[in-house]
């Protein structure tokens, strides 16, 4: 939902309840979104080669399993 249309529905119970909602799905997005940027800056995945289906989604998953790894290293440092 746009910011504006949010806004204006501030005032009522159920466009609070629908504010919410949207802050929720929100979260969500960012969360799974975070991984993207991660992938490209750090691992260099900007272009997709085509090598065949099955070796793309490999390299993907891959990817992906070490943005995960990559962005709770901190946390995992911080506890020993």
């Amino acid at each position: 939902m746009k910011p504006g249309k949010r806004r204006a529905l501030r005032n009522k119970a159920a466009g609070r309840l629908r504010d919410r909602i949207e802050h929720l799905k929100v979260q969500v997005q960012a969360r799974g979104e975070h991984a993207f940027p991660v992938i490209k800056r750090q691992f260099g995945y900007v272009k997709v080669r085509y090598r065949g289906l099955t070796k793309n989604t490999a390299q993907l998953h891959t990817l992906f399993a070490l943005a995960n790894i990559w962005m709770v290293r901190r946390q995992r440092l911080a506890t020993g």
